[in-house]
């Protein structure tokens, strides 16, 4: 069976986002001047590199996702271009019931499929593909959803050195896990890696 991977930054007090969505207090906030030490961005580029397909939430495709990573596969110098061309090339799921390929998103619909139904059995439907693994990068709302289903088989939370007091949490009820390990990295951050 595939693996459903959570990559997601976090405060060190558990929210991926401030009260009003903001993550301007991650060292790297998806920007072009990516601060993380090399070995951080290997680990992260190299993760990414593990799965064949992506799954993001209808805000994110909205945002502009898929022409964010475009638009860094136009320079090949630019230190983040592996991540960016694997993102593009791979196929790309987005959770939503109202999007159709016929609204428009930034970065068009090219390796974007939409899942509508109910969010549990389409993640279960490609989980039992023999597709490979599959990542996720989403908002609160899609990731505690797929916590809360019990979805995620791995989780690898970015782990920045601030607590912001309040904000945005994944996790909604108790969720124990087992500790696979973790990775401290020069630019501060801490990588946690559970599996379920």
């Amino acid at each position: 069976m595939n693996k459903l991977i959570l990559e997601t930054q976090i405060s060190i007090d558990g929210y991926i986002a401030d009260e009003n969505g903001g993550t301007d207090w991650m060292i790297w906030n998806w920007g072009p001047n990516w601060n993380w030490d090399k070995d951080l961005q290997s680990y992260h580029t190299n993760l990414n590199k593990s799965a064949n397909s992506i799954l993001i939430s209808s805000q994110m495709a909205q945002e502009g996702f898929n022409a964010h990573w475009k638009q860094v596969t136009q320079d090949p110098t630019d230190t983040r271009f592996e991540f960016a061309n694997h993102i593009v090339n791979t196929n790309k799921f987005v959770a939503s019931r109202t999007l159709t390929t016929e609204t428009e998103i930034p970065g068009g619909w090219e390796n974007v499929s939409i899942l509508k139904g109910n969010l549990a059995d389409e993640i279960t439907k490609l989980k039992n593909q023999d597709n490979g693994d599959i990542i996720v990068y989403g908002g609160a709302t899609l990731v505690s959803s797929l916590i809360n289903a019990d979805l995620i088989d791995e989780f690898h939370l970015i782990t920045n050195p601030v607590a912001l007091g309040q904000g945005l949490p994944i996790f909604q009820k108790q969720t124990n896990l087992k500790t696979v390990n973790s990775t401290p990295f020069k630019c501060g951050i801490i990588v946690n890696h559970y599996k379920k």
